[in-house]
């Protein structure tokens, strides 16, 4: 069967004309992590007794990873290992930390290594974390100290009283100091 150039000249035209991936500009990535959701919690995975449409949309239009599995039944530990790489039992993070002035007080994820935001922040992304951090309380395992831009949350479990909520009522909280928590260490 010979070849033709026009099929030739076709292929030619389709390969010239997509971009390539050096070219493409980096997806955006948005890691949801959730504390005690099972399987079938979401709309988008058959729920039918609670709507999450806005959760149902982004999975619509982004990549699902549904064969994931946390690598410990706790909250503390698999965040751990999801922001270090490694299993937690290299960090020394096998169970949730407690609030601020518990025994935990002085415990957290090292800064050892790459971590994940680091590892982000190397491909010209920007980083930040909004949500429950639970990976230490001192400054030196802070969010910022494993290479987030921004963090807005809690660093401890949210039931926790001593520690500033997610996110401030807009009528007893000043911009300031909004901003301040938002880029706070």
């Amino acid at each position: 069967m010979q070849s033709s150039p026009l099929l030739a000249l076709f292929v030619l035209a389709i390969a010239a004309g997509r971009p390539r991936a050096q070219d493409a500009a980096p997806p955006n990535i948005l890691l949801v992590i959730t504390d005690d959701l099972g399987y079938g919690d979401l709309g988008v995975t058959g729920a039918q007794d609670i709507r999450t449409p806005h959760l149902d949309a982004l999975a619509r239009q982004g990549i699902r990873f549904t064969e994931f599995y946390a690598n410990g039944p706790l909250c503390t530990p698999t965040r751990a290992a999801l922001i270090s790489g490694r299993y937690q039992q290299r960090v020394a993070i096998e169970e949730a930390f407690g609030g601020a002035s518990s025994s935990f007080a002085e415990r957290g994820l090292p800064v050892r290594g790459s971590s994940l935001p680091q590892l982000l922040k190397g491909r010209g992304y920007t980083t930040g974390l909004i949500g429950k951090w639970h990976l230490g309380y001192k400054p030196e395992f802070s969010p910022r100290a494993h290479g987030f831009d921004t963090f807005w949350g809690s660093r401890a479990d949210t039931s926790t009283t001593t520690i500033t909520p997610m996110v401030p009522a807009a009528r007893t909280c000043s911009t300031a100091t909004r901003r301040q928590r938002w880029t706070a260490t």
